[in-house]
């Protein structure tokens, strides 16, 4: 009976240790992407265990989970473009007109550790924004809607207030100035949307502060109707222009005008331009040559 027992043990122990072989768990990170891992074998509960750096592989216990997140430099893009991650951002000008605007949002996840967990533990798994399969899932895109789309279409519309559709659209210096304000809004109000840094310059790698997403923004654009008052403006001011410069040259030749009829008299000026326009004909004759010439 003691060599049964014994050798059924025996045999539980080496099927036992097979399963927990064949039920190992592993992580493989590659050089763009961060993980975590948590362990949730079938006689614990989920607890975080680690961190994992880029290029890593690593082996766990049975039932442990493994998350993985975008490292290093990641943009959003709202150009409307095909590849773009979402429409162009509709602001209110301080004259009341709607005006779009495309750019691009380049940051970094921040990979801190306890800054990842906390990300993960609040806003990843409720979005399922981690990586699948070494590629950003739906969850990602609809996570960067919520907590870096609203802040920044937040921010623009309150700078925009302060300016008029004009100088926004067509004033470079203007422009300039509200992208600063825009992105000194939009930093702090990312900041307030996801409740801690989050979200980071993309030179950032995982240690030290973390700055400040980098926008880049176009200028706003008015709706085809405005533009197209716009451009019939502009023409008009050139067209306008150019008559000014048109009755410059009309009073400069009549002050020529004046200075020869003053030289040459009424009827010496009409004779002077026939000639000039070669409606007379002009015969040099030698003095005491003889020749008489009658005109017609």
């Amino acid at each position: 009976m003691r060599k049964r027992s014994i050798l059924a043990l025996t045999i539980v122990g080496v099927v036992g240790a097979v399963i927990a072989l064949n039920g190992c768990t592993s992580i493989s990170t590659q050089p763009d992407e961060a993980g975590l891992t948590y362990n949730a074998g079938p006689l614990s509960s989920t607890k975080f265990d680690t961190c994992v750096n880029p290029s890593t592989r690593g082996w766990d216990g049975p039932g442990d989970l493994h998350y993985t997140y975008p490292f290093g430099q990641r943009t959003y893009d709202f150009s409307a473009g095909k590849s773009s991650d979402g429409n162009p951002i509709s602001v209110v000008t301080s004259d009341n007109v709607t005006m779009t605007v495309t750019g691009v949002a380049t940051f970094a996840l921040n990979t801190d550790c306890k800054t990842l967990r906390q990300f993960h533990e609040r806003i990843g798994i409720k979005f399922q924004a981690y990586m699948d399969e070494g590629q950003t899932t739906e969850g990602w895109t609809t996570m960067l809607n919520v907590y870096l789309r609203q802040p920044l279409d937040k921010a623009m519309d309150a700078a925009s207030k302060k300016y008029g559709y004009k100088a926004l659209y067509s004033d470079p210096a203007v422009k300039e100035k509200w992208e600063d304000e825009v992105g000194r809004l939009a930093s702090q109000f990312i900041k307030d949307q996801a409740g801690a840094d989050f979200f980071c310059q993309p030179s950032y790698a995982g240690a030290g502060p973390c700055g400040n997403a980098v926008l880049t923004l176009q200028a706003p654009v008015p709706p085809e109707n405005i533009r197209a008052a716009l451009t019939a403006e502009q023409e008009a001011v050139a067209q306008n222009n150019a008559q000014k410069q048109r009755n410059e040259t009309v009073r400069t030749e009549l002050e020529s005008i004046r200075e020869l009829v003053k030289v040459l008299g009424p009827e010496g000026y009409v004779l002077y331009k026939a000639v000039q326009e070669g409606k007379v004909s002009v015969v040099p004759v030698p003095a005491g040559s003889g020749i008489n010439i009658n005109p017609r």
